[in-house]
């Protein structure tokens, strides 16, 4: 009579662990991205207080131009570094990440509003883009 064979052999067995491996490899490096943009998105959520800050200024202050648009000046808050840091210079608003041992530690997130005649054009730079596109190329 002939055998027939159950389960499965060994080589099936390695090739099955190795695919989980490589799986498993790649979901990690995708999930600290995710994980590490999650956590940014409370630093660009911080700028939002000193934005209205600074457009009201500009509002209800009229400044001749975004040299006036500083920490403590119009209305605007004074320069914080409770959670992360923040300044306002120039109509240039800047948020700069925690140091606390994280890959995030010292990234930079900045606004620069773009004239005083309402509305202002806000622009984005910082570090945190320099950093996101370095890791996508």
């Amino acid at each position: 009579m002939k055998s027939v064979q159950k389960g499965f052999t060994l080589i099936e067995l390695m090739i099955v662990v190795a695919i989980i491996g490589i799986l498993a490899a790649v979901a990690l490096s995708a999930y600290q991205n995710y994980s590490n943009r999650a956590a940014f998105s409370e630093l660009v959520l911080a700028v939002t207080p000193l934005k209205t800050a600074v457009e009201l200024a500009i509002q209800t202050r009229g400044p001749a131009n975004t040299d006036a648009l500083d920490n403590a000046l119009l209305g605007i808050p004074a320069a914080t570094t409770l959670i992360h840091g923040s300044t306002v210079v120039d109509g240039v608003i800047t948020m700069t990440w925690q140091d606390d041992g994280t890959p995030l530690d010292g990234i930079t997130y900045t606004l620069s509003a773009g004239s005083v005649p309402p509305p202002v054009q806000w622009t984005e730079g910082g570090s945190c883009l320099t950093a996101a596109s370095a890791r996508t190329s």
